[in-house]
């Protein structure tokens, strides 16, 4: 059986940073050829496009979408695309998880989407400590005051996955939380 980690990893590679990597081609709007990807996931992890279909499905944090013959990652992408998403008034704090070792660089800059197109919230500290977690070293959770920046016309959007996008986040709209804040 195909390892679906490995799959779901190689198809987050292709689909938000390095199309090219399986010959593929997004839209302007992100999306790739089903057909295609599933030839490649083939040839790569000898899965089947009912396993690609099944990896869709099952992902716990929802990263992709098919609509008919097209598949394409619903946030995370470094390769300039438009997912469509609308401008979305977001709740008055959100949350990003990260590592000890970025902080003086986050509160002196803020956060930026890097490589990526935008900076990813979460809704809830609970996610943004399952982020932080994806890296070695000692998690630090920053609470977003996203309604200040909203008041202040920094536009935010919901990805179809339920993680909140925005271009930054300057710094004085950040707050390290305290291990004795933390839930």
């Amino acid at each position: 059986m195909p390892n679906d980690t490995q799959i779901s990893k190689f198809m987050s590679l292709v689909l938000r940073h390095a199309p090219e990597e399986a010959g593929l081609v997004l839209d302007d709007s992100g999306w790739a050829d089903f057909g295609a990807l599933c030839v490649v996931i083939r040839q790569k992890f000898g899965a089947s496009a009912a396993d690609v279909e099944r990896v869709v499905a099952e992902n716990p944090k929802r990263r992709f979408a098919i609509d008919g013959n097209r598949i394409r990652a619903v946030q995370g992408h470094s390769v300039d695309v438009d997912l469509g998403l609308m401008p979305s008034p977001p709740p008055a704090v959100l949350y990003h998880g990260t590592k000890e070792e970025f902080l003086p660089a986050i509160l002196r800059d803020g956060l930026t989407g890097q490589s990526r197109l935008h900076v990813h919230l979460s809704m809830d500290i609970e996610t943004a400590r399952v982020v932080a977690r994806r890296r070695k070293g000692k998690d630090v959770i920053l609470r977003v005051d996203s309604a200040a920046m909203s008041g202040n016309g920094m536009t935010f959007f919901l990805s179809d996955n339920g993680v909140w996008l925005t271009n930054q986040v300057p710094p004085r709209y950040l707050h390290q939380i305290s291990k004795r804040e933390l839930p």
